[in-house]
Parts: C-alpha cells; structure tokens; sequence
C-alpha cells in the first residue's frame, strides 16, 4: 500500500508533547505559588505585585485554569495523533508499551482536570485527589516520554 508520510503528523505529536511537559511545569509552579500563599501566615508575597499574581486576586488560579486546560487539549490532541498515525502506518494498535503509557497518561490528566473543578469547601476530597494526581502523572509523563523516543525509532528512516 502506498501510505503518505507522516512525518508531519510526529512533527505536531512532538511539538504537543513539549507544550504539554512545558504546561505541566507551569501548573506545577503556578501550583505551589498559590499552596504557599494560602498556606504562609504572614507571606512576603501575600500583598506583592497589587495581588496581580496571588491567589487572593484570581490572577495565578485563572493562569493555572487556563494551563490546565491547554495541557488536556494537547493530551487529547496526542491521543488522537498517535491512533490515526499508529493505524495508519502499522495498522492496528498495540505495538509498545506506549500505547499503555499514552493511556495512562490522558486518564491521570482527566481525573487532575475533574477533580481541579471539584475542589472547594463542600469537597474536601477533590484537593489531595489533584495534588496526588498530578504527583503520579509525572512518572507518567517520564514513562510516556521514554516509550515515545522508543516509537519515534521506528517510523524514521
């Protein structure tokens, strides 16, 4: 069969992986910046910068919204990339343990992302379910970085 090449099919698969490495950093210190101002009794941050970056003025919780979301759209973007460009080049799934990873990876960044919509006062579950989440998905993203440089292997010349 005379397939396409989908070189530029991994070209964006990478580019989101990056962007979604460089999201996850982003939450992960937006993250800790407003544990700290919530947490700190007197914090020297509490009343810096006109409170544009604290947590008290919406500022550093709206960037961490807006990150979060990004971060789902490009895992569910490198979902969709790697079942179109996997069964169009193999034609079936299931080659590695990437597609597991993969997996793994877009449920832990669905069960953060549900249960960052949860958290407040009537749900005191929702906080350290996200927190230890996010915790986990780093191993997830390290294992899913691993099995991908394993699979970008096989479809370059």
């Amino acid at each position: 069969m005379n397939l396409p090449s989908f070189i530029w099919l991994w070209k964006i698969a990478a580019w989101s992986m990056g962007l979604s490495v460089l999201a996850y950093f982003f939450l992960a210190v937006s993250g800790a910046w407003m544990f700290y101002t919530r947490t700190a009794q007197n914090s020297p941050f509490s009343n810096a910068f006109s409170n544009i970056f604290t947590d008290k003025a919406g500022g550093m919780r709206l960037f961490h919204y807006v990150m979060g979301a990004c971060m789902v759209a490009l895992v569910l973007l490198l979902l969709a990339i790697g079942i179109v460009g996997t069964l169009g080049h193999f034609g079936t799934l299931g080659h590695s343990s990437h597609l597991v990873a993969g997996l793994i990876v877009v449920f832990l960044v669905l069960i953060s992302a549900f249960s960052a919509t949860q958290i407040g006062a009537k749900h005191h579950w929702a906080r350290p379910l996200h927190i230890g989440t996010n915790f986990i998905l780093f191993v997830g993203f390290v294992w899913v970085s691993v099995t991908g440089w394993d699979v970008v292997q096989k479809y370059l010349p």
